[in-house]
């Protein structure tokens, strides 16, 4: 098997993820901040060890940094959060954007809570810096963006839009989905608010998410219940991580998730990063080589370790389905993206994602791109 669909779940978990989630089961079962016994004192501890870990890579502090079940999640907190503390108002996004952001947004336009603008990301940074300068609006109060494409990996210009959000007094909401483990951005750069998942770069396990904000824009609860703090109030806690997490979190998966980030430091991002763009490098350099093989890159952009291909004139889903049969893994079709897709030009067959992690290899490349060759 060789396992190309790192851009969904980084696969496999670094070794010393999956024995912290093993002994996060055994060792530290009772429950984060509900007792006052010995044992829900040591998860609770092993539970903030790891938000100080996340509150340090995204430069944040610990009470500002709030777990939630995945990337989806926490980008609903941030955006309905801001929103119902500022009221009706226009926000700013993308045609780059995951179903996570525009599908929020959708449902906030029909409750008539914002009205929303989609900025033309062109084919530059600076189109699309000026696409979002000039939907500035006097009610705009937050521009919510990718960080980088999850279709083809464009990786967008967040520290150009975090001056111009700061310029406007506009909260800037970040999808790291893609980026984070690969890009260093970081609250220093002008960002109020990180939506991280912890399965993808950050190696972490499935269920969980990552919220950082830099409270400048005070947020609500979507979900009120249990938080451990406050018990004799019927109001839910207004004070952060508690406000945001009700009820009993993903504990072992947040505490292997710190392993994640441990992998990630003693590797090095920038290693991490330079070696996924080799393999990418390398595939576009072969795949090149076979006539029919489309990919969808522009000199003019910048891209993370993801790269957008097609067979010509075959559906994306065919094609995955013979490299699936042949054991290499690999995600086709539309990536909960119709945005992307119809930016290019994919919405009828969708697209292949080629996605590379830390794990694979040069000699994976080659033997996928010598399968691919023999699709007819």
């Amino acid at each position: 098997m060789i396992y190309f669909d790192n851009a969904a779940t980084t696969y496999p978990k670094p070794l010393a993820v999956v024995k912290a989630a093993e002994t996060a089961l055994l060792d530290y079962g009772a429950n984060p901040g509900r007792a006052g016994h010995r044992l829900s004192a040591m998860t609770s501890l092993k539970v903030y060890e790891t938000r100080e870990k996340c509150a340090d890579f995204f430069g944040a502090d610990a009470e500002n940094t709030i777990f939630t079940l995945n990337c989806t999640e926490a980008i609903n907190f941030a955006l309905k959060g801001v929103v119902e503390k500022t009221g009706f108002c226009h926000v700013i996004t993308t045609d780059l954007e995951h179903n996570s952001v525009i599908r929020p947004l959708e449902r906030l336009a029909l409750q008539r809570k914002v009205v929303y603008s989609v900025a033309d990301s062109g084919n530059s940074d600076e189109e699309l810096i000026r696409s979002v300068s000039s939907l500035i609006r006097k009610n705009t109060k937050v521009i919510i963006m990718t960080a980088g494409c999850n279709v083809n990996g464009r990786i967008t210009p967040v520290k150009s839009i975090a001056s111009v959000a700061k310029r406007y007094g506009v909260c800037l909401i970040v999808d790291m989905a893609q980026a984070a483990g690969i890009l260093p951005l970081t609250l220093q750069d002008g960002i109020n608010i990180i939506c991280a998942p912890g399965h993808k770069g950050l190696y972490g396990p499935m269920g969980t998410g990552i919220l950082c904000t830099d409270g400048k824009y005070p947020l609500t609860s979507l979900i009120e219940g249990g938080t451990g703090s406050n018990s004799l109030e019927i109001n839910q806690p207004s004070f952060l991580p508690d406000m945001l997490e009700s009820g009993t979190i993903n504990t072992s998966g947040v505490i292997a998730l710190s392993k994640g980030i441990d992998f990630i430091k003693s590797k090095g991002m920038d290693n991490i990063r330079r070696h996924e763009d080799m393999l990418c490098d390398t595939f576009i350099k072969l795949a090149s080589r076979l006539s029919d093989i489309v990919i969808y890159r522009n000199e003019k952009q910048s891209y993370l370790p993801v790269v957008a291909f097609n067979v010509k004139g075959r559906d994306s889903s065919e094609v995955a389905r013979f490299l699936s049969d042949k054991g290499i893994y690999l995600r086709a079709g539309y990536h909960c993206n119709f945005l992307a897709h119809r930016k290019l030009g994919t919405d009828k067959s969708g697209a292949l994602r080629f996605a590379p992690s830390a794990f694979n290899t040069k000699n994976d490349v080659i033997r996928f791109v010598k399968v691919l060759s023999e699709y007819r």
